[in-house]
């Protein structure tokens, strides 16, 4: 593995910001963001990796290669909670083992983000459909998750709602109808637009990614607390499952053809775990499940392990193989 990638990553601004999160809760200071200031930056990085996605989406144009790219990303959407379901059902019980494959066949918008900016420091291009990927990964498990345990026979568990609410829920909650317009706006406008805000979507964007990994340094670090109640088997869970999850992902996007920069970010998405439109769904389709678990799991756990030594160990991964 590439010790100079390793330190890139780990010394870059976005990283370092995360480690000063985590560090302020660690040593107990009272830095903290007022609440709606989050969300601000959530819904501002989720526009502008849409609207980039989109221009470059428009400038490529719809391929066969872009369409067997978000082909592979759709079934590994679909693949993935299947598997984690029937893996875990029996030691986690049919509500979490649910949950569990709902958030890591579900994508993190954040570690999808972090993975371009660590691609573009690097001056790895890479296709801006992987962003109509991301939008295409997040709903699908949610949906499979709960149809899995509905199915399992072993419940009389009714959601709240129905299933009208739950596809509602996971089509067009907040986070994806984001992206996704986002992304046609993009393919609309074009490099005309893209010019108009450049400076709003390009020149701020770094500082606004600090900030976000600054809060979710916090965040995590809290979550943290909480592993001990949970033993040993969710933590291995949440970083063998990802570990998986990329390793088919990488031989995948090997047999497919894609290049290093959508091969990469394939990976990383295939290798994340939601903990922003999954626990939404789980609160409304399966309450039963204990978000402690698989939300500590995903944001505790799953997402500093990506942040700090996945993504520079899946992209040396792809730059040796690649290479060849």
């Amino acid at each position: 593995m590439d010790l100079h990638l390793i330190l890139s990553n780990l010394l870059s601004p976005p990283v370092l910001f995360f480690f000063l999160g985590a560090a302020a809760v660690l040593a107990k200071s009272d830095l903290d963001f007022p609440q709606p200031i989050p969300k601000l930056f959530s819904l501002y990085l989720l526009m502008a990796i849409g609207f980039k996605g989109g221009v470059e989406l428009r400038h490529s144009g719809l391929t066969v290669r872009v369409v067997v790219d978000l082909v592979a990303a759709m079934a590994m959407a679909l693949a993935v909670p299947v598997v984690v379901f029937y893996g875990l059902r029996k030691r986690l019980g049919e509500p979490n083992a649910a949950a569990v494959s709902a958030t890591y066949g579900s994508v993190s918008a954040v570690t999808f983000i972090a993975g371009t900016a660590l691609l573009t420091r690097l001056g790895i291009e890479y296709g801006g459909h992987m962003v109509a990927a991301l939008a295409l990964m997040e709903s699908p498990a949610i949906v499979v998750a709960v149809a899995l345990f509905r199915l399992s026979g072993k419940t009389r568990h009714h959601m709240i709602g129905g299933w009208k609410h739950l596809l509602k829920e996971a089509l067009f909650n907040g986070s994806v109808f984001l992206l996704v317009g986002s992304l046609l706006i993009g393919i609309v406008s074009g490099a005309e637009g893209e010019k108009a805000l450049r400076p709003f979507v390009g020149d701020i964007f770094k500082g606004m990614l600090c900030l976000f990994l600054l809060d979710m340094g916090l965040v995590s670090a809290r979550r943290l607390a909480g592993l001990k109640a949970l033993g040993a088997a969710p933590v291995v869970f949440a970083i063998v499952i990802p570990l998986c999850s990329a390793m088919i992902a990488l031989v995948l996007s090997r047999l497919l053809g894609m290049d290093q920069g959508e091969a990469f970010l394939f990976t990383v998405l295939c290798a994340s775990g939601s903990y922003i439109a999954v626990p939404a769904a789980m609160r409304l389709s399966i309450p039963e499940a204990n978000p402690g678990l698989y939300v500590t799991m995903a944001i505790g756990i799953t997402f500093p392990f990506n942040m700090l030594i996945g993504l520079p160990l899946y992209l040396a991964i792809i730059k040796a193989i690649w290479s060849h």
